[in-house]
């Protein structure tokens, strides 16, 4: 019998990818967002349903709907930036995360995901980052993943639900949104090689992030809701690349050189840009026999060369 799985946030990078491994597993695939799909964005045989799970009552009628046997938490406002603008957009993450597992006090035989993000580790003293680094946020985005991660424990404590929290480091697609500078920099190679650009204007090039692949991240956070026994993992490559590498990389897929056309503007810097966050994905490999096997440089020149078809 084939088993059912809900998706929140499904019309995300990460909810798509999700989606169609799952499909491709002979699950019964239900989605929710905010806001229908865009016609293109459907992925069939996908069941897609429209809500706020940060609202009371939703989620709790989706579960009594379909009775899911897994639920991947993936619902979230995504841009830090955002969050530090938009208590809202806070307080709404918080509330989805406290409504889900509350809902789920009464389904106990259901597996849960939440998607946790590096950015709980704040400025960490050390580096790589695993599980038993502290915790200590320096912005409000970090700060509800923490809020989720602390609420799966208490209730995997406390009602012994199997609620799983994954801690993803810095991942990317062609699917990612344009506000991330992954997505910044490809486009802008895209509209420098049409001539509607002469120049990409980035913050600080020697940031550095764990840059992985969306689509193996989708595959730890499946693997996770497998294990025996849940637990919170940290998923990241356990490399780093700096702003700088991606430009060099991103403009050579169309022979270019990324000095001639990148400005860095001091107006785009961000606080926070020295810290070191790259994972060490040791116990993922461990318990899940997970390990990230897309190359940094086959993924940038996917995302170069979507957006060159675009």
């Amino acid at each position: 019998m084939s088993r059912t799985a809900l998706i929140t946030g499904i019309t995300g990078q990460d909810g798509s990818y999700l989606a169609e491994l799952l499909r491709d597993k002979a699950y019964r695939v239900i989605g929710v967002a905010r806001h229908a799909p865009a016609a293109s964005a459907v992925i069939e045989p996908v069941e897609y349903r429209v809500g706020d799970v940060s609202q009371p009552g939703v989620v709790e009628a989706l579960i009594h709907e379909v009775a899911p046997d897994e639920i991947y938490h993936l619902a979230s406002e995504t841009t830090v930036a955002r969050m530090w603008d938009d208590p809202g957009a806070v307080s709404g993450a918080t509330a989805a995360v406290a409504l889900l597992l509350n809902a789920v006090r009464r389904a106990p035989s259901v597996r849960v995901l939440l998607a946790a993000s590096s950015e709980i580790f704040g400025v960490p003293d050390t580096a790589p980052q695993d599980e038993d680094t502290p915790i200590a946020p320096v912005n409000p985005y970090g700060a509800t993943k923490a809020f989720g991660l602390w609420m799966g424990r208490a209730f995997r404590h406390a009602d012994g639900i199997a609620v799983s929290s994954a801690i993803l480091f810095n991942h990317e697609s062609p699917r990612r949104p344009p506000t991330f500078v992954t997505r910044k920099i490809t486009r802008g190679v895209a509209d420098i090689v049409a001539g509607r650009a002469t120049e990409l204007r980035l913050g600080d090039l020697d940031a550095r992030r764990d840059w992985g692949f969306a689509g193996d991240y989708a595959d730890a956070m499946w693997r996770m809701l497998q294990a025996p026994e849940p637990e919170d993992l940290v998923i990241g490559t356990g490399v780093s690349h700096s702003v700088r590498e991606f430009c060099e990389l991103a403009f050579s897929v169309v022979g270019l050189d990324y000095r001639d056309f990148v400005v860095q503007d001091p107006t785009l810097m961000r606080p926070g840009e020295e810290r070191k966050l790259v994972a060490n994905p040791a116990r993922a490999r461990d318990r899940l026999g997970w390990s990230a096997t897309t190359p940094f440089t086959s993924m940038v020149q996917a995302m170069v060369t979507a957006d060159l078809e675009r």
